[in-house]
């Protein structure tokens, strides 16, 4: 079984562990993983492309060929270089050892040029050879150069609006597929929107306040997106479950909620109403545990500053 390698920022590590193999099940639920520090080894019949392209967190990734004992390298291991015509080495040192990283890397490549035509590249190479390092395995890997995702832009935007890399998360954290739906009850500037179209979600976006749902509608169109953006309480989630597959929202809270409501009043009517057998990521502010005394399969934590700590529950 093939095997690919995750790199992750140690932001939100375990968020970004979670993320990765939540996806990687998502697309084949028999897939594993492995986890050193912030290296993921997913052993999987889904290309490694496909997995790091929906994910937020991953800094470098690629395919394993071989695990090894020691730094060794021959003709058999660089195949993947045979229609290259440009590449570069480098080290990922994951390990408590210390290495001297741009000689070892010169030595890497300098070995290579003995069985490929390929010509080192620093800048834009072809194929990337990796070698990387942790405390009790190393492994031998590669990727290709592959063309940069276009972010969804947005014309209009508001204080206090989704993070999109948490929002991407969530939706991932839930494994929601290309062509399901994901409805977002507080849908504010239309974050959720945009990030599910850009992986190929349907969307649909629920807000009371006429001037976000015109703002959403407005970002939507500078992607040429077509969301449903309806303007509504979030009861309206009862009447509609029947149009999606999950909910991935921010509850609003503090003085960027126009609500008239408490937001641990909305957050209990919110989950009183949530359509069963649904996935759900709802992010809100910690201290609304205490009173809702909400139960979810998973929760995370992440610290903004001293006075707010935001919560992600998946259930």
């Amino acid at each position: 079984m093939p095997e690919s390698f995750f790199i992750l920022s140690k932001d939100y590590l375990e968020l970004a562990t979670d993320e990765i193999i939540a996806i990687a099940k998502m697309y084949d639920r028999f897939a594993k993983a492995k986890v050193i520090s912030n290296l993921v080894i997913i052993q999987s019949k889904t290309n490694w492309k496909e997995i790091a392209k929906r994910a937020t967190f991953v800094k470098i990734s690629g395919q394993i060929l071989r695990k090894m004992s020691g730094l060794f390298l021959d003709e058999g291991n660089i195949g993947v270089l045979k229609n290259a015509k440009t590449f570069v080495c480098r080290i990922v040192n994951l390990s408590s050892n210390q290495f001297n990283v741009p000689e070892l890397e010169s030595s890497m490549g300098d070995m290579i040029s003995k069985f490929s035509h390929a010509k080192v590249n620093l800048e834009n190479p072809d194929v990337t050879v990796y070698l990387i390092f942790t405390n009790n395995e190393n492994f031998f890997g590669f990727s290709k150069r592959d063309k940069v995702a276009i972010r969804p832009k947005k014309s209009k935007k508001y204080p206090h609006e989704l993070d999109w890399k948490l929002t991407r998360l969530m939706i991932n954290l839930i494994g929601l597929k290309k062509g399901e739906t994901v409805c977002d009850p507080f849908c504010g500037t239309g974050t959720t929107l945009l990030e599910a179209e850009s992986m190929g979600i349907h969307a649909i976006g629920l807000d009371f306040d006429e001037k976000m749902c015109e703002i959403a509608k407005a970002n939507l169109k500078e992607n040429g997106y077509h969301s449903e953006v309806l303007k509504s309480e979030f009861q309206e989630l009862t009447k509609i479950s029947e149009k999606f597959d999950g909910i991935v929202t921010d509850l609003p809270y503090g003085t960027s909620s126009k609500a008239s409501e408490k937001p641990q009043e909305i957050l209990k009517k919110f989950f009183s109403i949530l359509p069963k057998r649904k996935r759900v990521a709802i992010m809100y502010k910690k201290e609304l545990d205490v009173n809702s005394k909400i139960n979810g399969l998973k929760k995370y934590h992440i610290y903004r500053h001293k006075s707010l700590t935001r919560t992600i529950l998946i259930k």
